[in-house]
């Protein structure tokens, strides 16, 4: 969007022609995105540039091996950043997306292909000693959270060109300017033409607009937390360790029902939650209803607690109660669910409703059982059905039931008890090592990816969630423009969980407690 890749493309024939000899290496996280600055030598630059034409020999795009040769000698080719690049050698390391690559992997093998600097023959006078060269590292990257490693290392880059803290010589320091960091946010591309600013005015306007993935992608800013925030973005970051959504079964069938993304058959102990804030409105017309739908995997660990695997989530805008019963009534089938979790005091009462009764698929004419309630007669009165399943968990909130749900999550995630997918861009990287994933169309791979992205929806809810304290409770709320659907539907699941978990606890201590007694027989008195 703002040139970057164009610039480096440009920067890569330049240097490889002025400097017969080069050896420069393109390297990201997938193949994929390691060739898009060869593409762009060879679909946008080559074109218009019959003079760069008689500079290149060869150039080569196919799935075992992307490179452009050059006359002289000089080379770019493309690597993956994985192990296996260890043999490669190179003078120039490019890493697109650097983010997205380990750092490990960074540090132990991408950086390891600069050993000897480029040796042209002149450099063996004397009186050219001094014009030994160095190799050089290029790092490209979109802006992301500030808790991760890229940030850190950003900001190194940053200080060093500067000269930050170093006595030698500040800016005039012919060391400092061995380093430089920049950012290119929109504006510049709608100065270059690249941007429409009436799109760019548009998108802003939209109503579904993510201020913090606008930020860190077009505004160059690297998010951290923010004042106020109840929640911490650390702490949630910390958890996105989730590689593979649980696809529902729609979706994994796509992918030739691959083991990593298919609903696997319960654990010993595994629980599943189901749980949804029901919207109603379209956010056309109210920016902050959206109907919010997560599956909680409650694996449970050797100390009697259970971990919150949020596995999949889904979230639609404007459906009718029956549609959005049925699409609920589904999943709890389709996951093996133990509980729906339902908000029943607002909107959430239809869906409730709905659920206690026996339901029909217009589509496909099955019918699906009623399910009556786990935790309230009243609702459990409402299902008519004699010996239907206790699955419903109606919640009935007010400010001290609130302020536990936030407490609760927040404390969830700073003991590391909840775990996320991980972001959208590392949901691509997994999804690309399945082979059926490349025959999908564009709408079905976003329908993939969608579980991550929601999952990035639901980080930037909680960071920009406010909090009040003055009346002893924790009342969390969003600021204008924001939404809560997604933290609402989540601090209902986990606080599930946690009441789950202490009779899990409360158990295995009577059980514990019970295998302890010990058992004497009557002494015999003679």
């Amino acid at each position: 969007m703002q040139g970057k890749s164009w610039l480096i493309a440009v920067f890569c024939c330049v240097r490889c022609i002025l400097y017969p000899g080069t050896c420069v290496c393109l390297a990201s996280g997938t193949r994929s995105q390691s060739i898009t600055i060869i593409e762009k030598i060879k679909i946008q630059l080559l074109p218009k540039a019959p003079l760069l034409n008689l500079e290149i020999k060869k150039i080569q795009i196919s799935a075992t091996e992307a490179f452009v040769e050059f006359h002289n000698g000089s080379f770019i080719k493309v690597v993956t950043a994985k192990d296996t690049a260890r043999s490669n050698r190179a003078n120039i390391l490019i890493t697109d997306e650097f983010r997205m690559v380990s750092k490990d992997i960074l540090d132990t093998v991408l950086r390891k292909f600069l050993t000897a600097p480029r040796d042209p023959g002149y450099l063996h006078k004397p009186q050219y000693a001094h014009l030994k060269e160095r190799n050089k590292e290029i790092y490209l990257s979109s802006a992301f959270y500030q808790s991760h490693w890229s940030y850190k290392k950003m900001r190194d880059y940053a200080n060093k060109m500067l000269d930050i803290g170093d006595n030698s010589g500040g800016i005039d320091d012919p060391e400092a300017s061995k380093y430089f960091v920049c950012g290119l946010p929109y504006q510049l591309s709608i100065a270059s033409g690249l941007l429409d600013p009436h799109a760019v005015a548009d998108e802003m306007g939209e109503a579904d607009f993510n201020e913090v993935s606008w930020s860190m992608e077009m505004d160059c800013e690297w998010w951290g937390n923010k004042s106020g925030a109840f929640f911490d973005f650390t702490s949630i970051s910390a958890n996105r360790k989730l590689r593979y959504a649980m696809l529902p079964s729609e979706l994994s069938a796509l992918l030739n029902e691959n083991k990593f993304y298919k609903i696997p058959p319960k654990q010993p102990g595994e629980k599943r939650l189901l749980s949804i804030d029901v919207a109603l409105m379209a956010s056309g017309r109210n920016q902050n209803d959206a109907s919010a739908i997560f599956i909680n995997q409650l694996v449970p660990t050797k100390t009697n607690r259970y971990i919150s695997n949020i596995v999949y989530t889904e979230s639609s805008e404007g459906e009718h109660t029956a549609d959005q019963a049925l699409r609920v009534r589904k999943l709890y089938d389709m996951y093996d669910c133990d509980l729906i979790i339902v908000d029943v005091k607002g909107v959430g009462f239809g869906v409730a409703d709905t659920l206690v009764r026996d339901i029909q698929d217009p589509d496909t004419g099955e019918e699906y059982p009623a399910l009556s309630c786990y935790n309230n007669q009243d609702w459990a009165a409402r299902c008519k059905s004699p010996g239907a399943t206790k699955a419903l968990y109606a919640i009935n909130g007010n400010a001290e039931f609130n302020s536990q749900c936030a407490v609760l999550l927040r404390d969830g995630f700073r003991t590391g008890k909840i775990k996320l997918l991980d972001d959208e861009a590392a949901g691509k990287v997994w999804y690309e090592q399945v082979k059926a994933y490349h025959q999908l169309t564009e709408e079905d791979k976003l329908q993939m990816r969608m579980p991550y992205i929601n999952t990035t929806l639901l980080v930037n809810e909680l960071i920009n969630l406010q909090s009040d304290t003055t009346t002893g409770k924790v009342r969390v709320y969003e600021k204008s423009g924001y939404r809560k659907d997604r933290y609402s539907s989540l601090s209902y699941s986990y606080y599930v969980a946690c009441e789950l978990e202490r009779q899990l606890r409360a158990k295995r201590a009577r059980a514990k407690a019970s295998d302890s007694v010990w058992m004497f027989r009557a002494p015999k008195i003679k």
